[in-house]
């Protein structure tokens, strides 16, 4: 096994950094206005490549019932995904608004509102304004400069993205799909790097072959054994791919006992890098000759996971359901109606790679 660094994914733009808290705290500008409330929090919580993770939040000075955020982002920052927020983009013009549940602040409270992944730069946006009023050091691109700015400098380099492929042979040997999705990430320009304890070469030549995955383990045991928490600690990963219970579920362990197991992955991994970024696979269908009834159950436990993923998500974080299952012919995709072959396997690397992307641009 080649020794692995491990990273947390971390800040990288300066001017966030040299605020020491990692944020950019706005005050009214107007405190004739005060009542409209305009103290935004806007936290750069984690970035990674070209791409970061912001939390908003406001204190109100008076209470709020119902609000707007708009800014204007630096040239080239996109908005891919976000949440707790209605919002829109355009162009550089970004405007969110309160989904109801989250429209009430009271009067001295600070609330976190909304959370989203962007790419592009990470600098404090410009004209942030809520409810239409411009908060303090914000200045309205109509007005002159009222003094010299200061020169962005460029963000350091980041170190390569850790990614952990965890599961059993479908994602360790034979399920060499691994190589398949590092030609795409490195087509695509990441910098990642593929951990775990260990390791077997994947076509193309070249691609990275670290992984965590074990032929024939189940989830529940390799949890309950303490096997997949030792694997984290070795090699914590800041984005985990998981399809892992496919053994599991040709054993007809029961759905919750799976997602149980699923619990305290994610609550180990948090414990060890609490930004991490989890990827959550709908299994592919699971069809052996010797088991009549393992393609239900396959379906059955797909089912359960978008809501158990919802229920894990956090904005620091995010839990994502990868469907893994939708397209995925056994009769074409398997060599044995459980296994993957060469067309399966670009079937997954491809499902692995759309999720992966907007998380590492």
């Amino acid at each position: 096994m080649r020794s692995k660094r491990n990273r947390r994914l971390a800040l990288t733009t300066a001017a966030v950094a040299a605020l020491g808290a990692g944020a950019l705290t706005i005050a009214t500008a107007n405190q004739a206005q005060a009542e409209a409330g305009c103290e935004v929090d806007y936290r750069v919580v984690s970035s990674w490549g070209s791409g970061f993770q912001a939390n908003v939040s406001i204190t109100a000075d008076e209470p709020i019932d119902g609000w707007e955020v708009t800014w204007d982002f630096p040239s080239g920052t996109a908005i891919s995904s976000a949440w707790n927020v209605d919002w829109t983009q355009s162009g550089t013009a970004f405007s969110g608004a309160d989904v109801g549940w989250n429209a009430a602040i009271a009067s001295g409270q600070t609330r976190e509102v909304f959370g989203f992944i962007g790419s592009g730069s990470a600098a404090a946006p410009a004209s942030i304004a809520v409810n239409g009023d411009l908060c303090d050091g914000q200045v309205d691109p109509t007005d002159p400069p009222t003094g010299p700015t200061e020169t962005p400098t460029d963000d350091p380099p980041g170190a390569p993205v850790s990614i952990m492929p965890l599961g059993d042979s479908i994602t360790g040997s034979p399920g060499c799909w691994r190589g398949n999705l590092w030609d795409l990430l490195v087509d695509a320009g990441h910098e990642v790097d593929f951990v775990g304890s260990l390791s077997q070469a994947c076509n193309p030549a070249g691609s990275d072959p670290d992984h965590e995955g074990h032929g024939g383990y189940q989830v529940t045991q390799s949890v309950a054994n303490g096997n997949v928490r030792s694997w984290l600690e070795l090699n914590t990963p800041d984005v985990l791919m998981m399809h892992f219970a496919t053994n599991d579920v040709w054993s007809s362990i029961p759905p919750a006992q799976i997602l149980a197991a699923y619990d305290t992955i994610v609550a180990d991994l948090r414990e060890l890098n609490p930004d991490a970024v989890i990827l959550v696979a709908q299994i592919i269908p699971l069809e052996p000759d010797n088991c009549a009834d393992c393609p239900q159950r396959a379906i059955d436990f797909n089912a359960q996971i978008p809501a158990w993923a919802a229920q894990q998500t956090t904005a620091e974080s995010p839990v994502i359901v990868v469907d893994q299952f939708t397209g995925f012919d056994p009769a074409v995709d398997t060599y044995d109606g459980v296994h993957p072959d060469e067309d399966g396997y670009v079937k997954i690397a491809a499902n692995w790679f759309e999720a992966l992307d907007p998380i590492l641009q």
